[in-house]
């Protein structure tokens, strides 16, 4: 295999026999085992279980069974989603031997889908707090340069993507935790709205802004592994009851007429990105006027105070979410976690309570803002991937984030590649629609993704790039 397909590629080549699931995954194994090394976007890979998946796969295509489109497709598996007989350590000491008696949903529907599991991915500890190097395995390194961070905490599905490991994967997303490892890693990754796919089995970060979804390297691709992921769960308590699209009936509709409000002033005022930053943000803009749509401007308030807000609640949960081992195994935790754990832990019933009520009148603003609007559009990232040795320490506090308010609204926001910055380094938009309107933000995505040349440009990896970076 000398060039990665994309999801929907392979699946028009499995389907109509001209590629082998078997031989697809073991190119990718083979890629794994010549980058991962360098890359470690995978904590535990799952050769035996893999092969057995293509080789199920390929036996249902070849019996003329009707079969859909991730079937023998190679995916990921964050290592904070449950897996039955296979470990699931949340990339923690705490969970070192933690081999799960159940799937997690998600796990559950991408295997009934016929996906093949690859490994589970790399993660900061818990989703929060990295990246860590004082954990029992390093972080995942960026693809596009070894030397750079991925973002986090879906960190090991953004490098495993980007480098063509797999052809997708599952990532959660609390704060940006999907959409920040798209951006620096150059795919696509969609946070759906609240409750459109199940978190069962899934571990917690902040109950209230957890979202789980796909990663892949386009928009398209993500619209088909959503379809087989949304739906409702009785195991999810916040899981949403309601009728599921096609996801992918609106893909290569066009754009004509629909809206777009960009709120500049969170990219250029609140949060000044990057200018390779704001030159992709620029030219996406000039591109999506370009196939048809209307562009308006939007104001919100001031971006730092969506993130106060989001960060908040984000730490009283995830303080809430791990209060047991905080006070019997708080020296398990990587240093960065510790902290967090520790400040949210101080955060007073009245704060919380102060910044819920809060949450519920941004929301209201958001929706109020998008009235008459598709989508908005905004950064996803600041700038390109820094160096993974020089993210600070509180880089969650030091400056407002992008995607947290879209957390804290619950909206289906997702991030993808808008062009090339210093060093080469991919960056982003981040475009966010209405609740449960996934299917118009995958259109007008997948429309800016076609229109533009960036989906044919890959990381150039090789083992011996690998080892010089």
């Amino acid at each position: 295999m000398s060039e990665v397909p994309t999801i929907a590629e392979a699946a028009k080549l499995i389907a109509a026999k001209q590629l082998s699931p078997v031989e697809l995954t073991r190119a990718c194994l083979e890629r794994v085992k010549e980058l991962d090394p360098a890359l470690h976007a995978f904590v535990l890979r799952t050769e035996e279980r893999a092969l057995a998946d293509a080789r199920a796969a390929e036996a249902a295509v070849m019996a003329g069974k009707s079969v859909g489109p991730l079937c023998g497709i190679p995916i990921g598996l964050k290592d904070i989603v449950d897996t039955k007989g296979i470990a699931t350590t949340c990339h923690s000491k705490i969970l070192r031997d933690n081999v799960p008696d159940t799937d997690a949903t998600c796990a559950v529907k991408l295997a009934d889908a016929g996906t093949v599991l690859m490994g589970k991915t790399a993660t900061h500890e818990f989703a929060d707090g990295g990246p860590s190097f004082d954990l029992p395995w390093p972080p995942a390194r960026n693809p596009w340069n070894t030397q750079h961070f991925t973002a986090g905490s879906s960190s090991g599905t953004g490098a495993g993507v980007a480098a063509g490991l797999i052809l997708g994967g599952i990532g959660t997303d609390t704060g940006g935790s999907i959409r920040g490892p798209a951006a620096l890693c150059g795919i696509a990754g969609i946070k759906p709205t609240y409750g459109l796919v199940s978190r069962a089995g899934v571990a917690p970060a902040a109950f209230t802004l957890d979202h789980i979804g796909p990663m892949a390297w386009t928009a398209e691709d993500c619209a088909l592994m959503l379809q087989a992921l949304a739906g409702h769960d009785p195991r999810d308590p916040a899981s949403a009851s309601r009728p599921i699209p096609n996801y992918t009936a609106q893909l290569g509709a066009g754009i004509k007429g629909m809206r777009v409000g960009v709120i500049h002033h969170f990219h250029e005022v609140d949060h000044k990105v990057s200018d390779g930053t704001q030159r992709g943000i620029d030219a996406a803009i000039a591109s999506l006027r370009a196939l048809g749509a209307t562009i308006s401007e939007v104001t919100l308030s001031p971006l730092a105070e969506w993130h106060a807000c989001g960060t908040l609640i984000s730490l009283t949960e995830r303080a809430a979410a791990y209060e047991e081992w905080a006070r019997t195994r708080l020296g398990d935790f990587s240093a960065r976690v510790q902290q967090r754990l520790l400040l949210g832990s101080m955060v007073s019933g009245v704060d919380y309570v102060q910044a819920v009520r809060r949450r519920r009148e941004l929301r209201a603003e958001l929706q109020a803002a998008m009235a008459k609007l598709d989508v908005v559009l905004t950064a996803a990232q600041p700038a390109e991937a820094q160096k993974i040795d020089e993210v600070p320490e509180w880089d969650v506090g030091q400056k407002p984030s992008f995607t947290m308010p879209f957390n804290v609204a619950g909206y289906p926001a997702i991030s993808v590649c808008s062009g090339f910055g210093e060093g080469g380094l991919p960056v982003a938009i981040q475009l966010v629609g209405k609740p449960f309107q996934e299917a118009t933000v995958l259109r007008i995505a997948d429309a800016f993704e076609k229109a533009t040349p960036f989906r044919a440009h890959r990381p150039a990896l090789s083992s011996d790039l690998v080892a010089a970076q």
